[in-house]
């Protein structure tokens, strides 16, 4: 494994590859659910590039960037011990001018939800991401449904600006008892946990009531709201098509229900894909 922290170092390292390019890229702070997503990448590519990479410009002020989970040396043993084959792990300077080209996000999916309580998040999140695939050559890109809207946005960049890369999207990994993975779960307390799973299981809750075939979007969202009562603030509980528009009635194969909520410290995300 070879460990890259230039733009230079990271050109020449790709040099040395031939056949797929499997590209997972992170923020560090490794846990199961990334793991997941390198071993995807590592069964279906010839090679396999990771980098940990806290990007700045995706941080709105006040937010955790200086506080946000950084394990270096674990990270790299976890990507040694996966078979990664190159970890790209560049300072903030190697991947930013003072005065840049600007990509911004769409005017109306990436500002509702995500974009409106985070302005301006997924301009700077866009922005890296573009960077990060035309840096490593990636064949597929590798990223998780738990960050849905970012997902969705990705595939519509790498749309809309013709890039020669195809974007996997895979499944959200959870605790044994159902939370969502997440690197700022290390600042929930054992108490905070608990009360944490309200997010996953007011989605289970509509999943069954789709199941038993309630498909009104303003009944589903009633019922998960009184599941979510153990949050300190629910941000949002929104139910969309895979596009991100609006839905009155849940489309089976096309809906995606979403739930934003603050536990303890953490702001925490999740979702299911119906």
């Amino acid at each position: 494994m070879i460990i890259v922290r230039t733009i230079k170092e990271m050109q020449e390292a790709k040099k040395g590859l031939s056949g797929s390019i499997g590209f997972v890229p992170t923020m560090g702070a490794l846990h199961q659910g990334h793991l997941s997503l390198i071993q995807q990448a590592k069964k279906e590519n010839d090679h396999l590039i990771v980098s940990i990479f806290v990007n700045p410009t995706q941080f709105l002020e006040g937010e955790d960037l200086d506080a946000y989970p950084r394990r270096e040396e674990a990270d790299i043993k976890i990507c040694e011990v996966a078979g990664v084959d190159i970890v790209f792990m560049p300072a903030i300077g190697q991947m930013y001018e003072k005065d840049e080209l600007c990509i911004g996000a769409p005017a109306i999916r990436g500002y509702i939800l995500e974009g409106e309580k985070r302005p301006g998040h997924f301009d700077g999140m866009l922005q890296v991401v573009m960077k990060l695939l035309n840096l490593s050559g990636a064949t597929r890109a590798y990223f998780g449904k738990k960050d849905a809207q970012q997902l969705v946005l990705i595939a519509q960049m790498v749309k809309n600006y013709f890039m020669d890369v195809q974007i996997i999207p895979c499944e959200i990994v959870r605790d044994e008892k159902g939370l969502a993975l997440s690197s700022r779960n290390v600042y929930l307390s054992a108490e905070e946990k608990e009360r944490a799973l309200c997010l996953s299981h007011a989605l289970k809750r509509a999943s069954k009531m789709v199941m038993a075939g309630e498909l009104t979007v303003s009944v589903i969202r009633k019922e998960m709201r009184t599941v979510l009562d153990e949050a300190d603030k629910v941000e949002y509980v929104a139910i969309v098509d895979r596009a991100f528009n609006a839905l009155e009635e849940i489309e089976i194969g096309n809906t995606i229900i979403l739930v934003a909520a603050w536990v303890g410290k953490p702001r925490l995300i999740d979702n299911i894909w119906i």
